[in-house]
């Protein structure tokens, strides 16, 4: 059995026991490659888990042509949030339509307001969520877990991409004809809102092209920064 295949089973088992321990399950689809994945997997394991995404209002046009791809191929629905258009105005207002180049708190700000707090709504009534985040993506994600309580959310955390390669990742979307962001073809390994994401050149990180003007130890938008401890909140 190839090593590919052996992961993917790990990953429907994992999902598997998401469901069986902690319903209801939520599934937080970035439509980045690796989330396509588990997109997948889920459509066809489990489908009982509820997707959604986080449509920021600065997202590229590629990324709103992928929502519609993945309405159109998976029955499963997928939930998209809104900031809370209050909150964009006032920020908008005291710090100018891109004011999140002129510093990393109003760069943070902005992800709190247009990412965090979407999020915490979407997780609402949940007990566990779902990533597609992998260690070799960043320096601030080499100490993850595959399942961990997520204190600063108050439910468990499942990454059950956590050790593929990106290689392994293609890999997959290939063999089962998975769409995609087609920026990806166009060298955007990691897409996040259209002001904070540009393309990179071989042999950067491939979350280099996120908030490139800012310390790679400091780029997470803080969805994925709270207190995490990876034993289990039943034990």
């Amino acid at each position: 059995m190839s090593e590919l295949k052996n992961k993917t089973e790990r990953v429907i088992a994992l999902l598997n026991e998401a469901v069986r321990g902690y319903a209801p399950v939520a599934f937080a689809n970035s439509l980045g490659a690796e989330d396509m994945v588990l997109t997948d997997l889920i459509a066809k394991h489990q489908p009982g888990i509820a997707m959604f995404s986080l449509d920021t209002g600065r997202l590229p046009q590629e990324t709103y042509d992928l929502m519609q791809a993945v309405r159109a191929r998976y029955p499963v629905p997928l939930h998209i949030y809104f900031p809370d258009a209050a909150l964009v105005e006032e920020y908008v207002a005291q710090n100018g339509v891109n004011g999140f180049y002129d510093s990393v708190e109003l760069r943070k700000r902005c992800c709190h307001i247009r990412k965090v707090e979407p999020l915490h709504r979407a997780l609402a009534g949940k007990k566990a969520w779902i990533t597609g985040m992998r260690r070799e993506q960043a320096a601030t994600r080499g100490s993850l877990e595959i399942s961990a309580f997520d204190a600063g959310n108050g439910l468990q955390k499942f990454n059950p991409l956590l050790d593929w390669t990106n290689a392994e990742v293609w890999e997959y979307i290939r063999q089962h004809d998975v769409p995609y962001n087609k920026l990806h073809d166009r060298f955007y390994p990691s897409i996040g809102c259209a002001p904070c994401t540009r393309n990179v050149t071989p042999g950067e990180d491939i979350r280099s092209g996120r908030w490139w003007w800012e310390d790679p130890q400091n780029k997470e938008c803080g969805l994925h920064v709270g207190k995490i401890t990876p034993k289990d909140k039943n034990q």
